[in-house]
């Protein structure tokens, strides 16, 4: 397995089907373009098997810290610790990068992920909540 910083939107689009959804290439472009957004993308024998991707955030009273936005690995290469791998070698750009730690989410049903995360060393921090908005976006 090689763990790859992607910086091109054709290497997004190669690894598409890792996402979620399709990548969006208005979006992919504005995401490479800002050099505080990382997308690790983990290749077996050159082919995507998986990737994470991380955002710097810093704020007045807390630095910067990275959030781990979102993770996937395709589904024929699960249980192989490329989730684990990612999820380390976010954490080490994180520090390279001067974070002072790395944060997520995940769905309190999503055994897997939790179990990703906390191989990696990460901690459940259960008295938290998470609430979102979603705006619906004009043609």
């Amino acid at each position: 397995m090689d763990i790859r910083r992607v910086t091109r939107s054709e290497a997004v689009e190669a690894a598409g089907r890792l996402f979620d959804a399709a990548p969006e290439r208005e979006a992919t472009e504005r995401f490479l373009a800002d050099d505080r957004h990382h997308l690790l993308v983990a290749y077996v024998d050159d082919v995507p098997a998986g990737m994470v991707t991380g955002v710097e955030m810093t704020h007045p009273d807390k630095g910067t810290e990275m959030f781990l936005y979102e993770l996937g690995v395709d589904e024929a290469y699960r249980g192989q610790g490329i989730a684990r791998a990612l999820v380390l070698a976010l954490g080490r750009l994180a520090r390279e990068r001067g974070c002072h730690g790395l944060w997520t989410a995940t769905g309190e049903d999503n055994e897997p992920a939790q179990a990703t995360y906390e191989s990696a060393g990460g901690s459940p921090e259960w008295d938290q909540v998470v609430y979102s908005w979603t705006y619906e976006q004009s043609p």
